[in-house]
């Protein structure tokens, strides 16, 4: 299933996400730092969704609360509860 994420505090501004059956097929970015940004997509790509979140959840850029991977996780997190699972 296919997702768009609106992020908040990051120079990326949505993230688009495909995750089929807790794993995740796709990642893109809106915005923020392209060359950072395809490389984190490439990296989960085939990745399960606990993976992602054990790997990048927490994640800060500069003094930033959050960044490009933690909003990632902040999105699959949303699509979990989304799909009434936590």
């Amino acid at each position: 299933m296919k997702y768009t994420y609106q992020t908040s505090g990051t120079c990326s501004t949505r993230i688009h996400i495909d995750v089929e059956d807790d794993v995740v097929k796709g990642v893109s970015y809106e915005g923020g730092c392209n060359g950072n940004l395809q490389g984190i997509s490439r990296l989960v790509d085939g990745m399960r969704v606990d993976e992602v979140l054990q790997r990048l959840e927490g994640i800060r850029c500069g003094g930033r609360p959050t960044s490009c991977p933690d909003q990632l996780c902040r999105a699959l997190r949303a699509i979990r509860q989304q799909e009434g699972r936590q």
